[in-house]
């Protein structure tokens, strides 16, 4: 290993290694250390020293994570869910400093087609693929990242049969880069007879049976000129496309409403996870999360690292139904249920949650349902927002105890032992310092409500459009009795991750929040800075800009509240947790207090969707 890879896998376990008058520091977990690992550490020392050294000299522009907590980011993982097939295992290592994420990327750009004459999207091209490989992403030359692939299309009944020969993207690739290509007369023509072929191949031999993406891809793709057709696996490879900057999109004064249909048919149209729109003066991001961000020019250093490298290493991707252990309940015996109704209609009138999506209506073409389908696992329709109500945390015995009874606990399989620890019934005890003072307390039983993905978020049905989401030792899912998951579409939020997340942080830090219950709404857009009253706080504006509802996406939430609570106390009336080119998540302990905030700040246009209010959070400190 060089300097750079034992650092990163340190980092990865929990170790904290910097330096100081310059002196190599090291801070470890119980057991990370052995041996073999501390000789390769003395070994490499100089070298060591002087990564840290340039490492601290941060780039113009660059962003730096602060990674103000206690716990390992692989306990924070556990605890809110995040845990592998085999649940013995330990969780996956969550990666939320963006540099980190780059050391795992490969990015290719493909070959720019001759004639091309945009000269902004040149000049801007070649900037990115600097910055990134400057960030230490591996960028790979188009004939490196691709190999020769040839198939053979057959359709029956017309004994029709064409033999393939290209070059595909390698699934190892994270992401294609391309410009966007105006369809030729030939294109649009070869396009029409895929889509007409793949529809007689669906019905005739396919009977409507579902297939990999990849296999669509390859039946349609000899037609396309988009770069989605030279990519050997979809769902391995995002493809993003540098295009014309869209000022209509990215205008504060266009409808957010307007802006989901000009958004989805963007990436519909060029086939691609994420748009980059180009200017001479800015840049804009696009991607299913439908934020308006835009950036100046001279932001590009900022943008690669903050906001472009965690969307490719973080793609957008639901949680699948096979994560959870289902179950049923009766949500007309559940108050909290019935809370989250009242919620929902209660936001009607702040025109914060637009009607979603129904992606038959958006994307027209069958073989592209069909290879979203596979890759939003049979959702029919995508909304943009959540609201959820999460239950009082459940405890069994002690909520908090002494030094000495955590000195009595055992081991818990998948967590450090320094960090949980469990009792002679399973109930699990996390240490944690709060302030200066170090907190043994009981990790508790999370229950959420939560409205279905592609719901209504203003008008929810309490019969058939709340889940109850659990968090124990595992993922656990509640659909209302008697709906069938394998007939209704009724699938949990993309959000998952970040509502459990809140409710475990509150519960282990801010009690009070969450204590009779704790309402939770995030929206596509931002408050500005002065709505903010005494007690209320707001945290995230310098977050790398993950995805919506990724592991990555919860973390970040849970170390908001965390942070919160250091900096300011446990008594907080209202806390907004920011999501860059995202949204706004905010929780308060109650119903009422919540619907008057969130009314005042729209009615006075102190909270609007889109990125309009962003930059006065970004320019503040609270």
């Amino acid at each position: 290993m060089n300097a750079s890879e034992i650092l990163s896998s340190l980092k990865q376990k929990g170790v904290q290694i910097w330096v100081e008058n310059e002196k190599l520091n090291i801070r470890s977990p119980k057991g990370v250390l052995t041996p073999g690992i501390q000789a390769e550490l003395a070994a490499l020392k100089p070298e060591i020293l002087e990564f840290l050294r340039d490492d601290s000299k941060p780039a113009q522009g660059a962003y730096t994570v602060p990674l103000t907590h206690d716990l390992s980011l692989q306990t924070i993982g556990r605890l809110i869910g995040e845990v592998s097939e085999d649940l013995n295992q330990e969780s996956k290592q969550p990666i939320i400093d963006p540099k980190l994420m780059a050391q795992r990327l490969t990015i290719t750009f493909r070959p720019l087609p001759k004639g091309f004459k945009n000269t902004e999207i040149i000049k801007f091209r070649a900037e990115l693929q600097q910055k990134l490989q400057a960030y230490g992403v591996n960028v790979a030359p188009w004939q490196q990242a691709t190999t020769e692939f040839r198939y053979e299309i057959k359709i029956p009944f017309l004994n029709w049969k064409k033999s393939i020969t290209t070059r595909v993207v390698k699934t190892g690739v994270n992401a294609v880069i391309d410009i966007d290509r105006p369809a030729s007369v030939r294109s649009r023509a070869e396009t029409f007879a895929a889509e007409k072929l793949y529809q007689l191949y669906s019905r005739f031999i396919l009977k409507d049976r579902k297939i990999s993406v990849s296999r669509i891809a390859g039946l349609i793709g000899w037609a396309e000129e988009c770069a989605a057709k030279y990519i050997e696996d979809p769902t391995n490879t995002q493809v993003i496309v540098l295009t014309e900057l869209d000022s209509k999109f990215v205008n504060w004064e266009t409808p957010y409403q307007q802006k989901i249909k000009m958004g989805l048919n963007t990436l519909v149209r060029t086939f691609s996870e994420i748009v980059i729109g180009v200017s001479p003066s800015q840049f804009s991001i696009l991607n299913m999360n439908l934020s308006d961000s835009v950036f100046s020019r001279n932001e590009i250093d900022g943008f690669v690292l903050k906001s472009l490298i965690p969307k490719v290493y973080v793609p957008i991707l639901p949680l699948p139904l096979s994560k959870f252990k289902l179950g049923e309940y009766q949500p007309q015996s559940s108050s909290y249920a019935q809370k989250l109704v009242t919620l929902s209609k209660l936001l009607a009138n702040t025109n914060l949650f637009p009607p979603g999506s129904k992606l038959s209506e958006v994307i027209k073409r069958q073989s592209h349902r069909d290879i979203v389908n596979v890759i939003v696992n049979g959702r029919t329709g995508v909304s943009y927002g959540f609201v959820a109500y999460a239950e009082p945390p459940r405890y069994i015995g002690a909520i908090e105890i002494t030094e000495s009874e955590w000195q009595s606990l055992s081991p818990v399989v998948g967590f450090n032992f320094d960090e949980v620890r469990q009792n002679g019934i399973g109930r699990r005890y996390l240490k944690t310092k709060i302030g200066a003072e170090y907190k043994f307390k009981q990790v508790p039983d999370i229950w959420i409500l939560s409205a279905r993905s592609g719901s209504n978020k203003t008008n929810l049905s309490l019969e058939n459009d709340i889940l109850r989401i659990g968090l124990t030792d595992r993922l656990l899912l509640e659909l209302p009795e008697g709906v069938d998951s394998q007939v209704a579409d009724i699938k949990p939020s993309y959000d998952v991750y970040v509502m459990l997340a809140i409710a475990m942080s509150s519960a282990l830090y801010a009690p009070n929040l969450i204590s009779n219950g704790l309402p939770m709404i995030h929206f596509h857009g931002y408050p500005a800075v002065e709505w903010f009253q005494e007690d209320e706080y707001y945290v995230g504006v310098n977050n790398p800009s993950v995805p919506c509802g990724t592991y990555e996406s919860g973390v970040f939430n849970f170390l908001g509240i965390y942070n919160l609570v250091n900096q300011h106390g446990d008594n907080i009336s209202l806390a907004s947790l920011i999501e860059p080119d995202h949204g706004t998540n905010i929780i308060t302990p109650d119903l009422d207090y919540l619907i008057t905030r969130v009314m005042a700040g729209c009615e006075q246009s102190e909270i609007e969707l889109g990125g309009k209010h962003f930059t006065s959070l970004k320019t503040n400190t609270k």
